[in-house]
Parts: structure tokens; C-alpha cells; sequence
């Protein structure tokens, strides 16, 4: 799968989860749980122990339609060794003009992280294949609808204040896609390892998004 296809993916599905666990948490049974609910797109995020190693496993699965990326990326080497590990799109808080052109050159996806519109156009003419606006809830949905009338072209990804059903929303406003971690992956569900629960939270998400037309 080539780069453009993985954005074409991620637009289609709408929903990147991301994942940032503790050393404690059965990151394989959260996955699982997230996937068999709908969710294609799994960001493995850098603080999460063991992330490198949770990626190449993931990527072994060969799960139909798996897309696993890698999420926390703050330099060029980290990033490198995500994509050996078999890691198709790379995140990243921050907007790291070098981190898009080591993801392009690997043709893998690249979406770094953006809070003004100077920095969101940087990452459009860098090459950015998604602008990941982080964080999203300090800004609001105004601000999508705002950014994009001058620049009607930008691939905007809230992460940050998503949550199970403001999903739409934040679509509705003008993001090509949604990330959501901490509304989706629960501590309390996690602590009491009700996975069938995060499955169908999933569900839910995935319920109040699927009429949205994508961007």
C-alpha cells in the first residue's frame, strides 16, 4: 500500500484511535477490541512501552485492512525506526518540516501536529498528507470552519476533545478525520479489562459518523 493510499484509507474510515498505554494495560486484547468494532486506522503512540515491538506484532497479523502508524514522533531517527518496524503513516505533535520528508521518502503517510493557520499552511506546502490541529478543543470547530474558507483544500485531523459523539461534528466542520484516544480507549474499561465494552463504544463512534459524506 502506497502512500496515497493509506490517506485515502483513513479519509474513507474517518477515525484514526490512538493508543497510549501503560505497562500494565494488554495492549493486544485493546487493539482487538478497537479493530473487531470497526476502527482500521491504530496510532501506536511512542509513550506507550514496548510501542516498536506493538507495532512490528501488529504488523505481523496481517489483519484485513490493519492500518498500524506510529503517533508522539519528535525527530527524524525515532520515525525511521517506526517505518522499519512496519508503521504506515507517522504522527506527530509538533510540525518537524525534516519528519515529512523522511515519511515521503519511506512512502509512507505523514500527519504532523499544527495549532495556528501559519503552521498549518507550512505543513500544506511541505507536503503534509494530513494536518493533524493538536490541540483541537483549545481551538473549537469554529476554528476548522474558519481555517479552511481561505484554504478549502486542507486535510485537517482533530486530536484532542473527540469524543464518542461529537465525532460527527468535528467532520461536519471540516476534518477529513478524527483522532480519539482517552474517550475511546477508557482507563475504567481498561483497568476492569471490559474489552466488549471498548468494542462497542467503537460501534457507537462509528454509528454517529457513517452518514458523514467525506472531505
Amino acid at each position: 500500500m502506497n502512500r496515497q493510499d493509506i490517506v485515502k484509507s483513513i479519509i474513507e474510515d474517518k477515525v484514526v484511535a490512538v493508543v497510549r498505554l501503560g505497562k500494565e494495560d494488554d495492549a493486544m486484547s485493546i487493539i482487538e477490541a478497537i479493530y473487531n468494532g470497526g476502527i482500521r486506522a491504530i496510532e501506536v503512540t511512542m509513550t506507550t512501552p514496548g510501542a516498536l515491538e506493538l507495532i512490528k506484532n501488529l504488523t505481523n497479523l496481517n489483519a484485513k485492512n490493519l492500518l498500524v502508524g506510529v503517533g508522539s514522533v519528535l525527530d527524524e531517527e525515532t520515525a525511521q525506526k517506526a517505518i522499519d518496524f512496519g508503521a504506515k503513516y507517522v504522527v506527530s505533535p509538533i510540525l518537524d518540516i525534516n519528519i515529512i520528508k523522511l515519511a515521503h521518502q519511506n512512502d509512507v503517510a505523514v500527519m504532523p501536529g499544527c495549532f495556528t493557520p501559519t503552521e498549518i499552511y507550512e505543513a500544506k506546502k511541505c507536503g503534509a498528507d494530513i494536518i493533524k490541529v493538536f490541540p483541537a478543543d483549545v481551538l473549537g470547530k469554529t476554528f476548522f470552519k474558519a481555517v479552511r474558507a481561505p484554504i478549502p483544500s486542507l486535510k485537517l485531523m482533530p486530536t484532542g476533545g473527540v469524543t464518542l459523539t461529537n465525532g460527527r461534528d468535528w467532520l461536519k466542520a471540516g476534518a477529513c478525520a478524527v483522532g480519539i484516544g482517552s474517550a475511546l480507549i477508557d482507563k475504567k474499561l481498561l483497568s476492569s479489562r471490559n474489552y466488549k465494552q471498548l468494542r462497542i463504544n467503537t460501534e457507537i463512534l462509528l454509528e454517529n459518523i457513517k452518514d458523514i459524506k467525506n472531505r
